[in-house]
């Protein structure tokens, strides 16, 4: 044979077998939906939900997600009317595709305490920012084990899973402010609340929006749990202690959005956001005990970090003397807004969402914060139009949520084509060949 020809053959070969590679590490989808369904106690329940305005199938967007043992939990933000259950879960193990999501801790959980009809109008150009003030409906809770509407939750060392609620139902059309915004504890072992806290009103602004809730918490010392709570509206986080049951509220020039990064385009959609400070990530232990909070602005390209131990200490954080505890770490590079971050304790890696990009990225924090050492783990502008949350499991497993959002907010999503997916990878396999193995 022809010595070029073996060559070319060789080339073909290494060729073929780093593509195999790649696409062996890329993200597989475990669950995807056309449309969600629920689980409901019998059909004429479901039946008179549908005739009553309580489940307009095309207004459940799921959001959120998580993992816990054999569970896959799902939130479904109330953006409209007629979402029937804003917490649930689908079993892991289902065998199917599309599978029905069942309402956690239960339906009457779920059940709004008011009734919330469906408006005939479009989403605003500004979407969630030129939307209605929502109208106070001073609703005293029957159970405090009910949850409003939730975006995004997480579930800590110690088996138990935080829920923010903001309590708002029916954000675009006509809003309902129907409890304050809070902060419910669940135990995961018995599916009860452990505890439900009201973030006092003094710690909210006009333009606040919570969507987000990450826990700070180690498995020794479970009871000295803290969670941070990133207001994107107002730019502020709220940092809650468990173990004293307060919290206060931070603010820093770092939690503002960037004015040049505030542009998408995503799924055909262009739209403009002010989003502030959404994506954070707790940090592995250092020498001396403490952790790096890594966070950013939804609407930028900047990530920037701060001591857990600066955060905890309210008096130092909040008196006006810890602007420079806070670090700027870099940026990620053009088109690198991102809307969640997650930390991989196994391989030191912060995973993260790149929304105009379709795409998942890798960064090790052993690693400069450059473009060029940021690792583009799947890009696909079909699977991943809106990656919009993504967790990461004891076993190492990276679940992603992949809901096509903007064109829920500013257009119509088709009902015959797949709109909603969760997505799954192994820790290592995604990021070999990346900048992001070491």
């Amino acid at each position: 044979m022809n010595p070029l020809g073996i060559v070319s053959l060789g080339l073909m070969v290494c060729l073929i077998g780093g593509f195999s590679r790649i696409a062996s590490a890329k993200l597989e989808e475990k669950f995807s939906w056309k449309q969600l369904a629920f689980d409901w106690p019998t059909p004429e329940a479901e039946a008179e939900a549908k005739s009553n305005g309580h489940y307009i199938v095309e207004n459940n967007l799921p959001l959120g997600v998580e993992r816990w043992q054999n569970r896959i939990f799902v939130t479904v933000p109330r953006w409209k009317a007629g979402v029937a259950a804003t917490l649930n879960y689908i079993d892991i193990n289902s065998t199917e595709k599309s599978p029905k999501l069942h309402p956690y801790p239960s339906w009457e959980a779920n059940k709004l305490p008011i009734d919330v009809q469906p408006q005939d109008q479009k989403t605003p150009s500004g979407g969630r920012l030129d939307a209605d003030k929502a109208q106070d409906a001073g609703i005293q809770l029957k159970d405090n084990s009910t949850v409003i509407s939730t975006f995004r939750i997480q579930v800590d060392v110690c088996d138990r899973l935080w829920v923010l609620d903001t309590g708002l139902a029916d954000i675009l059309g006509s809003p309902k402010q129907i409890t304050p915004n809070s902060i419910l504890v669940f135990d995961l072992k018995t599916d009860t609340l452990l505890r439900r806290f009201t973030i006092p009103a003094d710690q909210t602004k006009e333009d606040s929006f919570f969507a987000n809730i990450v826990v700070d918490a180690d498995r020794s010392e479970c009871q000295d749990a803290f969670a941070y709570i990133p207001d994107l509206g107002a730019y502020g986080v709220i940092v809650y202690s468990l173990r004293n049951d307060k919290s206060y509220r931070v603010k820093h020039n770092f939690f503002h959005f960037d004015p040049l990064q505030g542009d998408f385009n995503v799924g055909g959609v262009n739209f403009q956001w002010t989003d502030g400070v959404f994506g954070l990530a707790v940090g592995p232990m250092n020498p001396d005990h403490s952790k790096d909070i890594y966070f950013h602005a939804l609407a930028s390209t900047k990530e920037f970090k701060v001591s857990n131990r600066v955060l905890q200490n309210e008096s130092h954080v909040t008196g006006g003397d810890s602007y420079y505890d806070f670090k700027y770490v870099g940026d990620r590079g053009m088109n690198g807004q991102s809307t969640a971050e997650v930390f991989d304790p196994e391989t030191g890696v912060i995973f993260y969402t790149q929304v105009n990009k379709d795409a998942i990225a890798c960064w090790n924090i052993k690693r400069p914060y450059t473009p060029d050492t940021q690792g583009l783990i799947d890009s696909d502008s079909h699977t991943l139009v809106f990656p919009n949350d993504m967790k990461i499991d004891n076993e190492g497993t990276i679940w992603v949520l992949s809901d096509k959002m903007p064109t829920y907010l500013y257009k119509e999503l088709d009902p015959s084509a797949v709109n909603y997916r969760i997505l799954m990878g192994q820790n290592r396999d995604l990021i070999k060949g990346t900048p992001c193995e070491m």
